[in-house]
């Protein structure tokens, strides 16, 4: 070894002996852009700006399916996760933001607008649309931060230690959340016009965009301001100086109930966007919104992918197990107490109709229980005898005969003999107790399902986008501001139009308006969004409704407020009865999966994330949150 390294030296020596060039070793690398040459030239400030928008901080992911599963929407099949339906005290802690990775975006951000405002060699039409796309990002990432943590630093210049051995220079306190949400609001309100209003751009940030924040913004304002002191403790609205609880604020509820309606409609009257409506079959059109990238006029904000550069493995994981095309499927298991909150089509809102367990109701075909409900029901889940990619799902749990007795096995080895004769005794999706890809709740997941053959492989993967913001989230929050502000006709008219897509016929009335309407209608439009955990901490349900009681049956669908902290299955069997009428028919019977062993408990402190004692240690001038 030691020779090698003497021969390696001799080389070097001789090679750079040889070279009297004195200007040898300046000579400009071919690959390395300095900060001037990049911030000169807007080809390669886009390619910085694809970099932080990429980076877009958000809490579910595509490639993480454990990230829809924590409360009562859905469960994962897969032993690693299991644990999500098993622990009972969700603490203040399990939302947390990767603190010191998400500051550093922060500085990116800071340090790009910086950049580009000392540049000289952009025209400056240039520079004032990527300034205002870098202000949009800025005000995304505090209001992630905002809805975990309530007031956090707000720092809008790059920061960099001198090395005197004094930090406090970058050390900030923490703003109010009423200050946080103001600046959020104003950055998106100064933004929206300078940004193109082209909504045909789905993948950065436009017009359409940044009105889209700046109505969400808004409207979780307006909620935490109105329903925090309602249903928290006052140490929960109001501790030290506003850092959580919209308690500083100078504006009251119905002032960003009007910015959120304002801004809702500058999006609704300007036209450009609309709801989706390609597809006579209402199921397959809702369905289809979220795969379709061909001039779709709902999406206003996507993460895009791209084949071959960048996909996820959603299909891949979630693909009905009967029919895969790998090794992986049915690992998303969406929930009873989801599944009936879709209503029928007459304006009801009522349990699956499965009859007594003892004397269940028969069907001929398992999805004869679910006709006549909402189309987002079947656009959102994979139901038993529902079907995808063309090929009917194979979803029962087992053989029922008369007496109850159950004969059923495993999706590995579906088949058993019975009487003599080789006959399959359980579906090759399920459901299994405990049995990765097979559901445990009778449903799959179809929301964000690629339809194209070979994005269910590991090789191929999908490049279905993920939503950021789309139209009929604008139409219903332009719904719960005209509530909240009494003007019950015109939330009536918005909630209708999404309504009507869901093939509903009967219009619902300005008295029908209530704020368990506005809660449904969110629950059921944007499930599987990253919508639905945000909305019950700003609507201040979240302790209510995941309270910790040890519930023994699904929550009844029409009320808001019951207890849903289990996670319910609706198991189909086929009755086994040779002979006679009733044999090759279909029954169902509510189950509770055996890994669903304790009841979610969402801790008041949970409002908000933990702010981790090491942070607060190397920034004292932080404060810990409610109950921390």
């Amino acid at each position: 070894m030691k020779n090698t390294f003497q021969i390696v030296g001799l080389l070097l020596f001789s090679l750079f002996m040889s070279c009297n060039d004195s200007n040898f070793l300046d000579v400009k690398p071919y690959n390395i852009l300095t900060v001037d040459e990049t911030f000169s030239d807007a080809g390669t400030v886009n390619s910085v700006l694809a970099d932080l928008y990429d980076r877009m901080p958000r809490y579910e992911d595509l490639d993480n399916d454990g990230s829809f599963c924590m409360w009562d929407n859905t469960m994962v099949s897969v032993a690693g996760d299991f644990w999500r339906v098993q622990f009972q005290d969700y603490d203040y802690g399990f939302y947390n933001a990767d603190w010191y990775g998400t500051y550093a975006y922060i500085r990116d951000l800071n340090l790009f607008r910086e950049r580009l405002t000392a540049s000289t060699g952009l025209k400056e039409d240039d520079k004032v649309g990527f300034l205002a796309e870098g202000r949009f990002l800025l005000a995304w990432v505090y209001f992630d931060m905002t809805k975990r943590y309530g007031g956090v630093p707000l720092i809008l210049e790059s920061l960099t230690y001198d090395y005197s051995g004094d930090p406090t220079p970058l050390q900030y306190p923490r703003a109010s959340e009423a200050q946080m949400y103001d600046y959020i609001i104003g950055q998106c309100d100064s933004i929206s016009d300078i940004l193109p209003n082209n909504p045909s751009e789905k993948s950065r940030a436009t017009r359409g965009a940044a009105l889209a924040l700046e109505a969400r913004a808004a409207i979780y304002a307006a909620s935490i301001k109105k329903y925090s002191p309602l249903r928290t403790p006052t140490e929960i609205c109001s501790p030290d100086k506003g850092e959580v609880g919209m308690t500083q604020s100078t504006r009251s509820a119905n002032d960003y109930y009007t910015i959120a309606l304002n801004a809702a409609k500058a999006i609704i009257q300007g036209g450009g966007y609309s709801l989706y409506n390609k597809k006579p079959d209402l199921e397959d059109n809702f369905a289809s919104l979220f795969t379709d990238k061909n001039n779709n006029p709902e999406m206003i904000l996507v993460r895009d992918y791209l084949l071959k550069y960048k996909t996820h493995g959603w299909t891949q994981q979630n693909q009905p197990y009967s029919q895969t095309e790998d090794l992986d499927g049915g690992w998303m298991n969406p929930a009873l107490n989801l599944a009936q909150s879709f209503e029928k089509l007459d304006n009801t809102m009522a349990p699956f109709n499965v009859g007594d367990p003892n004397n269940p109701l028969l069907y001929d075909n398992p999805q004869d229980l679910f006709t006549g409900r909402d189309a987002r029901f079947g656009g959102t889940l994979i139901y038993p005898g529902a079907s995808f990619k063309g090929k009917q799902v194979d979803i029962w749990a087992g053989l029922r005969k008369p007496d109850g007795t159950i004969i059923t096995g495993s999706i590995d080895n579906a088949f058993q003999t019975v009487d003599n004769v080789y006959m399959q005794v359980i579906g090759k999706d399920g459901p299994q107790d405990g049995r990765e890809h097979a559901t445990q709740t009778g449903f799959l997941v179809r929301k964000y399902l690629d339809p194209v053959i070979g994005s269910g492989t590991r090789g191929l993967r999908s490049d279905v986008w993920w939503v950021y913001f789309r139209y009929a989230e604008i139409l219903m929050i332009a719904a719960e501001a005209s509530y909240e502000l009494g003007d019950n006709v015109s939330a009536a008219n918005y909630i209708n139009i999404l309504r009507q897509r869901a093939g509903f016929t009967i219009n619902l009335q300005p008295s029908d308006i209530t704020f368990d309407r506005i809660v449904h209608e969110n629950r059921v439009e944007f499930a599987f969004e990253d919508h639905y955990f945000w909305d019950m901490k700003r609507w201040r349900l979240a302790h209510v409704v995941w309270n910790g009681a040890n519930i023994s049956q699904a929550p009844d669908p029409a009320n808001i407020e019951a207890p849903s902290t289990k996670i319910f299955g609706l198991w189909p069997y086929k009755v086994y009865n040779p002979g006679q009428t009733d044999d090759g028919k279909y029954c169902f019977i509510q189950k509770l999966p055996s890994v669903v062993t304790n009841a979610h408990n969402f801790r008041i402190g949970s409002y908000y994330a933990r702010i981790d004692d090491g942070i607060i240690a190397q920034n004292p001038k932080l404060t810990k949150n409610p109950n921390q």
